[in-house]
């Protein structure tokens, strides 16, 4: 991302401007009495801001902070991010709080990964399952109609915070509709992915969301209710994952379960794209040739690996490995204690039988290709490739469901 210099900050609006103090003040603060009142503040701007539709405002002071103050960057996204998945409703006279749920269904295989439209029957026994596994004893809850993937996603805190209004109010029947959800892309090579049934939880005002949360004898721990969540939801949703290997998350709220998500897909992708080298392409694990390397703009964003294979320079697929987090983005820490991340993916990689890995230094740019959108991987000589999969190999995944 381009470096915001300090003079940009007189060109911001007003109300970025403001953001911008807000932010500051509360991360300099020394005690929770000041924590408390710079949060009230920061909420009330955030909240007008989310309210008139000007996340530009949010995404620019964001853009600013990165570079100029890490710690008031993060404090807004922490802050942007709760406030967009969850708010205050009123119906009906009475008060609710409304979270946004992210039901994350993590999966590997070499057939295609199923989505889109369920059946109103299996919607409604999901829901059934999640309020009495999960939710609260005085929760209400709607779900989107159909499983969607991370491309899918809202862009914006902006739209986050209209699935939650939209799906919250559904939720308390006071709206019909649902929300607009773009239509997914066309992915049939990727072989380990994230699905998610995304609803939204409302309670009384001041009541607990989560079971886990009650404050009565023999409430179930989170474990315990992952445990059973886990077991209900693969009697509900097993068959239509069949030649699926699927991982449950336990529900939970938007943002944080999203990233956890795409954190069990990275490890998932690498098995898959190793089972499906040896099982399609009739490459075997110890003639795979693994380059890995970092890419970005101006900092890292993302690991790709490449491979090919023993014979050939030429990438014949890829993986990317996306960067969650500021200690994941040191490429190189000094600490011998510590692996880092490129070191993880060998390690991985190592596991699943391939032995011949290369690590390039530096920065690669996040090159995509302008026909198809494929990224670029790197090949054992540096370069950037496109993947080029062998004619003889079985190229389209097939239907399992």
């Amino acid at each position: 991302m381009p470096r915001t210099t300090p003079s940009n900050a007189s060109r911001l609006s007003r109300d970025a401007q403001r953001l911008i103090f807000l932010t500051k003040s509360l991360a300099l603060s020394g005690c929770h009495l000041e924590d408390t009142y710079w949060e009230r503040l920061l909420e009330q701007h955030i909240g007008k801001l989310l309210r008139g539709r000007r996340n530009k405002h949010i995404e620019s002071v964001l853009d600013h902070l990165l570079d100029q103050d890490a710690d008031a960057y993060e404090i807004l996204v922490e802050q942007a991010e709760t406030l967009s998945e969850s708010t205050t409703l009123a119906v009906d006279g009475r008060a609710y709080d409304a979270l946004l749920l992210s039901v994350p269904l993590v999966a590997w295989t070499r057939y295609r990964i199923p989505g889109g439209a369920l059946e109103a029957s299996l919607r409604d026994g999901v829901a059934e399952k999640l309020l009495a596994c999960v939710a609260a004893q005085d929760a209400r809850l709607f779900l989107m109609p159909e499983l969607i993937g991370f491309d899918q996603m809202p862009r914006t805190f902006q739209q986050t915070w209209g699935w939650t209004q939209n799906l919250g109010l559904a939720a308390l029947g006071a709206k019909n509709e649902s929300c607009n959800i773009p239509p997914a892309e066309d992915a049939d090579e990727i072989l380990a992915d994230a699905r998610f049934l995304i609803g939204a939880i409302v309670v009384p005002q001041g009541v607990p969301v989560f079971r886990w949360q009650e404050d009565v004898q023999d409430a179930p721990s989170r474990d315990q209710c992952l445990q059973t969540w886990r077991r209900e939801c693969a009697e509900l949703l097993g068959p239509m994952f069949t030649g699926c290997t699927i991982e449950y998350l336990l529900p939970d709220a938007y943002y944080v379960n999203n990233r956890e998500a795409d954190r069990r897909v990275r490890p998932l992708a690498l098995r898959a794209a190793i089972t499906w080298l040896q099982t399609a392409v009739g490459v075997p694990p110890t003639e795979v040739h693994a380059t890995i390397v970092g890419c970005g703009e101006s900092a890292l964003e993302e690991f790709r690996v490449g491979f090919s294979t023993r014979q050939s320079n030429q990438v014949i697929y890829g993986c990317v490995w996306p960067v969650l987090s500021k200690e994941e983005a040191i490429i190189d820490s000094g600490d011998a204690t510590e692996a880092d991340t490129p070191d993880q993916i060998a390690a991985l990689l190592k596991e699943l039988g391939v032995q011949d890995i290369r690590r390039l230094p530096g920065l690669q740019a996040a090159d995509y290709c302008e026909d198809c959108g494929a990224p670029y991987f790197p090949n054992p000589l540096g370069e950037m490739q496109h993947p080029e999969i062998p004619e003889e190999a079985n190229l389209t995944p097939a239907h399992f469901h």
